[in-house]
């Protein structure tokens, strides 16, 4: 899986050098093995470390923003290049952005100048979306540049974060639609991406094509809200079960557990069920807090009623007083 450097440092992509320079700090000092000890601290600390040696250094930020996690594949002299194999056109590197009907696509890069005409023709560069691609600029003589990346959303549900397994995703392209069977690690976050080789933008002559992202976007759900890889349900109870105590099922992505809800619970008091959140490969699984809500019922029975109000004459108890 791969990150967005600047989703790494928490930074805007217009971020200033001494703002770059603080975020990397602050998180450095957070994430540091020495001070953190969770398991995935050191490999924290690691992204942080690649992010900031990129976007620390201007020449090499530059070429980040242009060209992605391919900056490093990308030779220092493709302006040279590209402008030679265009006959000396010219046109500046831009990136751009399109949607598709099966989610939203985004070309990491693309070729031309900011109207749209004129210099190196990004078809004739990189092909079409999902395969395409002429012979290169000029006739592509000389001219050998890699595939373009591109990315797209993968809507996922709470309960297919958890599982993961295999699922079908359908993207739509200048070049019409395309569906792709995708293997969802379990536990998955949002904002990761999962790599698909070469599934990208075909190079030119030899170069290979480039990668297809797919970045993962966790879906909203009526009863779960998620917090990295911790899960965060409502328990309702009725005031007996509060009251007294009792053992009652809960609800998680992976299906129905049970919880011991301590005597004179109230609302807001949360329980913890150690390792039912999201599964974490690279060390302890995520956990899921549940929050008790004290419900009583809609409508009372003559019984009902009568124990509730003979529990109000002999109750000392008083919720407004100070505690």
């Amino acid at each position: 899986m791969a990150r967005d450097y600047y989703q790494v440092l928490g930074v805007s992509r217009g971020a200033g050098q001494d703002e770059i320079q603080q975020a990397f700090r602050r998180q450095a000092r957070r994430y540091h093995p020495d001070v953190n000890k969770d398991p995935d601290a050191e490999e924290r600390f690691k992204d942080l470390n690649d992010a900031y040696s990129v976007l620390s250094d201007p020449k090499t930020r530059a070429r980040y923003d242009r060209f992605g996690e391919d900056f490093r594949k990308i030779p220092e002299d493709w302006e040279e290049r590209v402008g030679a194999g265009a006959g000396g056109g010219g046109g500046g590197f831009r990136g751009w952005t399109t949607a598709g009907d099966g989610g939203r696509v985004r070309f990491t890069r693309g070729f031309g100048d900011d109207t749209g005409g004129g210099g190196v023709d990004f078809e004739d560069l990189f092909g079409a979306f999902f395969g395409g691609g002429g012979a290169g600029p000029a006739g592509g003589a000389g001219v050998t540049i890699p595939g373009a990346d591109q990315e797209a959303d993968l809507p996922l549900t709470v309960e297919d974060a958890y599982r993961g397994g295999r699922h079908a995703v359908t993207l739509a392209g200048p070049a019409g639609q395309r569906t792709f069977e995708v293997n969802v690690p379990p536990g998955v976050t949002d904002g990761q991406r999962i790599r698909l080789a070469g599934q990208g933008g075909r190079g030119t002559g030899d170069a290979p094509a480039g990668d297809l992202y797919l970045r993962v976007r966790i879906q909203p759900h009526p009863r779960f809200r998620l917090d990295g890889r911790n899960v965060h349900v409502h328990l309702p109870v009725a005031p007996w079960e509060a009251a007294l105590g009792a053992t009652v099922p809960v609800p998680t992505p992976g299906g129905t557990a049970k919880v011991t809800v301590p005597p004179a619970s109230s609302t807001g008091r949360r329980l913890r069920l150690r390792g039912q959140g999201l599964p974490n490969p690279r060390g302890p699984d995520g956990d899921l807090y549940a929050e008790i809500r004290v419900m009583v019922p809609p409508r009372l029975g003559d019984r009902e009623r009568e124990l509730f109000e003979e529990l109000a004459r002999t109750s000392s108890f008083d919720p407004r007083r100070e505690r």
